[in-house]
């Protein structure tokens, strides 16, 4: 018996669906869209922008887009076209696509859930109800689809909206546990280099990201770190000092070079975001119990650490908005590089823990991958998995990993030339404080 068959599943109508938003109109599918797609795109009610794509061969499915990220400042419409084109995967494999770029900026994830749904519904009024639906979230927006099955789900008198959830190299493990990373990089960071701020610039606790009133950019950022570490040189070009602060730092925090700067830029401007614009200035970070080790001096580091607590309001309030709980009433199938460099493989042993105490355990499935990619793996490798995915929320076959794997090879001999199947069937991640300090 199917495992959705427990939800009352009455058809829901277009009239149901329709929302008070001015049509989406006609526009030319991105290149890599599947050739003879109608496409179009709108701005809903909220003022996020949304496409939506649909295959000449539509096999009646509707996959769902919930963006990684996030965007910070106010929406663009740019966005939505990037992500479809980015997935158009789906469409090339015959299924329909509706992303969202989400009505505001930030770090900001039940709003978020509330656009996808909005863009679902928006769908329905104005291509037609499908046959399945599927609720894909990528990245940050794996938290942000995760929220949004949650937050349909109690439901009542009314269809639930999805069939199955497919969540790809997600932030998993909610503002309680998935930014101390980025709070821990800031602070091993500062202890060595001291730039960030400056010793001749004001002050500030580091938890705030950075003062609104800061003028830093992107790039004057990036060339601070360059100027401690030399990153973005070669290591015959830095100096043995630049080599050393280099080493002790990724002696810490466990990310690859290359990542650097990236994850300084979130545990900035993100956590400016998370804490002045959602938390009114007060703090959800914290790391008093913490000892990093892995420097070349960890008993200078520890003792000069910045080191806070957090605010029990403030946290419980990030916590609320970010968290995933795990009631999920459909099949889930996560997706992850074992060597992500962004969103790190053991936040998924986080979800897996999440899944199991919201009683969710048994309808999901995991599945890894050997690659070191966050933004996009390959085509056959999401498609093998939604081709799985799909099947066992119509027939209530729970997939094994070693059976994805086996279809993703049949999958990939379709295409010309082959984009790859790198699916690790036996592995498990290790417990997220294997990597970060648990606090």
């Amino acid at each position: 018996m199917p495992l959705v068959a427990f939800i009352a599943h009455p058809v829901e109508s277009a009239a149901q669906s329709r929302a008070a938003d001015t049509p989406a109109q006609a526009a030319v599918c991105p290149a890599s869209v599947a050739a003879g797609s109608r496409c179009l795109a709108g701005r809903d009610s909220a003022g996020a922008y949304y496409w939506f794509a649909v295959p000449p061969q539509w096999n009646g499915t509707l996959v769902v887009h919930a963006h990684g990220g996030p965007e910070l400042g106010n929406p663009k419409a740019d966005r939505v076209a990037e992500d479809l084109t980015r997935w158009s995967i789906w469409t090339r494999a015959g299924y329909a696509y509706a992303g969202s770029g989400f009505h505001q900026g930030g770090v900001a994830v039940r709003s978020a859930a509330e656009d996808v749904e909005r863009v679902r519904r928006l769908f329905v009024a104005q291509i037609g109800v499908p046959t399945r639906t599927v609720l894909h979230g990528q990245s940050w927006g794996a938290s942000v689809a995760a929220r949004a099955a949650e937050g349909t789900a109690g439901a009542t008198g009314a269809r639930y909206p999805y069939d199955a959830v497919l969540l790809t190299a997600g932030v998993l493990a909610g503002g309680s546990q998935s930014y101390d990373v980025r709070f821990d990089l800031r602070v091993v960071y500062q202890a060595i280099c001291g730039n960030h701020p400056r010793a001749d610039e004001p002050s500030y606790p580091l938890w705030q990201g950075l003062p609104l009133s800061s003028t830093l950019t992107r790039a004057e950022l990036a060339n601070r770190v360059d100027e401690c570490t030399g990153v973005r040189k070669s290591p015959g070009e830095r100096s043995a000092q630049q080599q050393r602060n280099l080493q002790s730092i990724l002696g810490v925090i466990a990310i690859p070079e290359t990542a650097l700067i990236a994850h300084l830029n979130w545990g900035t401007w993100h956590f400016q975001d998370i804490v002045f614009r959602r938390l009114g200035g007060r703090n959800p970070f914290g790391n008093a119990s913490v000892r990093y080790t892995g420097s070349l001096d960890d008993a200078t580091l520890n003792a000069t650490a910045f080191r806070a607590t957090p605010d029990p309001a403030a946290l419980a309030e990030f916590v609320n908005d970010t968290d995933p709980t795990g009631r999920i009433p459909v099949p889930v199938l996560t997706l992850h590089a074992i060597h992500d460099p962004t969103a790190f493989v053991e936040l998924e042993s986080v979800f897996r823990e999440t899944m199991q105490r919201g009683g969710s355990g048994d309808r999901l499935v995991q599945l890894f991958t050997d690659d070191r990619e966050h933004s996009y793996l390959s085509d056959a490798q999401y498609v093998a998995a939604m081709r799985a995915l799909l099947t066992w929320a119509e027939r209530g076959v729970k997939p094994t990993p070693k059976e994805v794997a086996a279809q993703c090879r049949t999958v990939d001999a379709q295409f010309s030339p082959a984009t790859g199947c790198r699916f690790l069937p036996d592995y498990q991640p290790r417990p997220l404080s294997a990597r970060v300090p648990k606090r």
